[in-house]
């Protein structure tokens, strides 16, 4: 199955939604199409041998829509913004000049709304004929879009929000037409001849104020790719025959050397071969501290270069660079479909129809009971003018855009609107070590000498050791010079006569006659070197499950190092954030049992899976995940992180796969949330994000469930015998407008939402 995105335009409300979902589903060889109204996107799955985007595209047309491949991400937000300024350029001249002359009908009706004698209004302003001269180009310029969306719902046997205004205002048109043909026939039967061009022109105009003041708040929700985009850098200085050109960075490619000075951004993404500098990140990971960087380093595209100068080799351009995977992300998340709004999906199905048969079988009442003709009319039209689905279509897919562009912004990327959903509900979460709660890289914490806190000494004693391991290709020594090199030690380091590396022993070499020799405590007594001044410290480090590195000159021992994978700075605050939500924590990893024991000790987790395969970790989730099933009578929702391949099954088989985005390629592709930074933290925001646009969801739902539960039987007349009130169809199409705008507003108002 391939899976494509589609962005569709002549999308009115929730149904077209629907029937654009209902027309791709038909085609031939499509397994799953998923419509999001307000991302105006289609997820596609099909099968390549039975169909193709060009008959997928074909089906959307036919049901009356059009839809356009979204591929090159950065090309199609500046159509979509060019449409979308276009768009509200023809809604405001519309509203404008809808507004001009729904104030001069609603002024010339007021004598008749209200029953009273105005002398200030001269009778030609409510003149029937002068009504209608005016209405008729409102109704059938500005309203357009509803009548033409109507006729081609009527021609699918459907019915959506164009219908529901269609009929209202164009009962309340051809009714004032009748009664101005033909005011005898009424004034005979004892009707008033009264005409309602200016409900039809008012609720016309409401509407496109509505749909205007929507366009504008919506286009807010795609800020965040707006922003990442605007990230890139427009150039790159290219080293090419041994000269230095600035050329636009769409024209980088692989392989290209690339000079980056100081405050510049990095174009491409590539590796370091020449220079050291220290980078700012934080656009992309969401980390706030500089990175530093060395020849062999990574560096990433639209990062800014801080403080030195540096070459680097393009590895990665144009949509294969991290920023461009990230753009395309978010967008695709943007798109999907979140399981609640199934829920407003199914509303919408069949409210459309069913408020048809209300308003009919108001209109039948109203005009039975009290053979009130106007009465009819009104409560008939306020149903259908108030009853319009759009808020139910905009309240799950605008929050959903706005939570996963706010995660984005803080170096989370959700994949799905339903791993967005079902972050906040997790229950347990399993970490694995290496890489997750460990930096993944060995490092040097302890390093203690004989000779004491002697700086000097000191320095002069890891330069040697740094000399010697620097001809090893042993995890251990690449540790031993990393910190050398953290230290102030300067480089370069002495020459090494005679080396050798003794497997599984430790390094031996001679620097200007002088003997060193690094390496294990059992290969310093097979050598006869006493470890006694330093033996205190081995113990309580090998308890924490360090790993020991002794460094002897001439046959005397002189220093020791306590060797690592540190854990991450953050690690036990997150930890610890996670529980106090009530999250159990777990670990789960390959490493042997002391080791893990040790780790799980510092950063405060109590259950700990340890000496466990690959294969096995998929199991061991299933396991945790069936746990509890006894006690609630529903399965745990698990939570994995991890970061390497091995990690890859275990990420699959969890509720919510989490992958650390410093690791592979392969567990970033298994997961549902990737944490860009690679620190826990995110995890903690991932669950607050989550928990704060389930809840923005509700609110929205709520809103958009009330208002037309209480506003049909109130636009119906129930309060007419009561109270003599009847709802006015110009206030149902005011309200409804607002509607849509409320959600939109409180969508929005989730990026003001604090996530740290």
């Amino acid at each position: 199955m391939k899976t494509s995105y589609l962005r569709l335009k002549g999308m009115g409300c929730a149904s077209c939604a629907n029937t654009i979902e209902t027309a791709i589903q038909n085609v031939n060889g499509v397994g799953i199409c998923h419509v999001n109204f307000g991302a105006e996107q289609a997820t596609v799955e099909f099968d390549p041998d039975q169909t193709n985007i060009e008959q997928i595209q074909q089906a959307v047309t036919d049901a009356g829509y059009t839809a356009q491949p979204l591929e090159d991400t950065n090309s199609n937000l500046k159509d979509s913004e060019k449409e979308n300024q276009e768009i509200e350029q023809k809604l405001t001249r519309k509203v404008l000049i809808s507004a001009i002359v729904s104030g001069f009908l609603v002024i010339g009706g007021l004598p008749m709304m209200t029953g009273l004698n105005l002398p200030f209004i001269p009778p030609w302003m409510h003149n029937p004929w002068l009504q209608l001269i005016l209405a008729t180009p409102i109704l059938f310029w500005s309203g357009q879009s509803f009548f033409m969306g109507a006729w081609k719902g009527l021609k699918r046997h459907q019915a959506d929000m164009n219908t529901l205004i269609a009929v209202g205002t164009g009962s309340a048109y051809l009714y004032s037409v009748f009664v101005t043909f033909f005011p005898q026939f009424f004034l005979n039967q004892g009707l008033s001849a009264d005409v309602y061009y200016e409900s039809a022109v008012v609720i016309i105009t409401l509407i496109l104020l509505g749909q205007l003041l929507e366009n504008k708040a919506r286009g807010k929700t795609s800020d965040a790719i707006k922003k990442l985009i605007g990230l890139q850098a427009k150039t790159a200085r290219v080293i090419r025959s041994g000269e230095e050109i600035d050329i636009p960075i769409e024209t980088v490619n692989l392989g290209d050397i690339i000079r980056v000075r100081p405050g510049e951004k990095i174009p491409v993404d590539g590796e370091v071969i020449e220079g050291n500098s220290t980078v700012d990140e934080g656009m992309v990971t969401g980390e706030s501290i500089p990175v530093e960087k060395y020849p062999g380093y990574e560096v990433i595209g639209a990062t800014i270069n801080k403080t030195g100068s540096f070459k680097f080799r393009a590895s990665r351009v144009g949509k294969d660079t991290v920023l461009a995977q990230i753009v395309q992300l978010v967008q695709q998340a943007q798109g999907s479909k979140a399981p609640i709004q199934k829920l407003a999906d199914q509303v919408t199905g069949w409210f459309v129809p069913v408020v048809i048969a209300i308003a009919i079988a108001t209109f039948i009442l109203w005009f039975n009971l009290t053979g009130n003709i106007t009465l009819a009319i009104t409560t008939t039209v306020g149903v259908l003018i108030i009853a319009c689905p759009c808020a139910l279509g905009l309240a799950t897919p605008t929050s959903v855009m706005v939570g996963t562009g706010l995660g984005a912004e803080h170096g989370i990327l959700i994949k799905g609107a339903d791993s967005l959903e079902l972050a906040h509900k997790i229950q347990t979460i399993v970490l694995d070590k290496t890489g997750t709660l460990t930096a993944g890289k060995t490092s040097v914490t302890h390093y203690i000498t004989v000779g004491g806190t002697n700086n000097d000494h000191e320095l002069k004693l890891l330069k040697l050791a740094a000399a010697i391991e620097q001809q090893s290709e042993h995890p251990l020594a690449e540790a031993i010079v990393e910190y050398a090199k953290t230290q102030g030690v300067n480089f370069p380091l002495p020459e090494i006569n005679d080396f050798q590396a003794l497997g599984g022993m430790g390094v031996q070499g001679y620097i200007s006659d002088q003997l060193v020799q690094i390496g294990t405590s059992r290969w310093m007594e097979d050598l006869g070197i006493k470890t006694e001044p330093l033996q205190q410290y081995q113990s309580s480090w090998e308890a924490e499950g360090k790993t020991i590195s002794w460094i002897a000159l001439d046959g005397e021992i002189e220093g020791i190092f306590a060797i690592s994978d540190a854990v991450k700075p953050t690690s036990k605050t997150a930890i610890q954030a996670l529980q106090k939500m009530g999250l159990e924590v777990v670990m789960l990893t390959g490493d042997n049992q002391k080791t893990a024991e040790a780790i799980a000790s510092e950063v405060g987790i109590k259950r700990v899976f340890a000496e466990v395969r690959p294969d096995q970790k998929a199991n061991m989730i299933k396991s945790l995940q069936n746990e509890r099933k006894g006690q609630n009578k529903q399965d745990q929702i698990v939570a994995m992180v991890g970061d390497g391949i091995n990690d890859a099954p275990a990420l699959a088989q969890a509720d919510v796969g989490i992958a650390i985005g410093t690791g592979t390629d392969v567990a970033i592709a298994a997961s549902d949330i990737t944490l860009i930074s690679g620190d826990l933290i995110g995890i903690v925001t991932a669950i607050k994000l989550s928990k704060a646009t389930m809840n923005n969801i509700r609110q929205n739902l709520f809103f958009a469930f009330i208002y037309n539960s209480a506003g049909i039987p109130i636009a119906a007349g129930i309060l007419y015998p009561l109270t003599g009130w009847l709802l006015n169809p110009i206030i149902a199409g005011g309200a409804m407008a607002m509607s849509s705008i409320s959600v939109v507003t409180n969508a929005l108002r989730l990026r003001q939402f604090k996530l740290n």
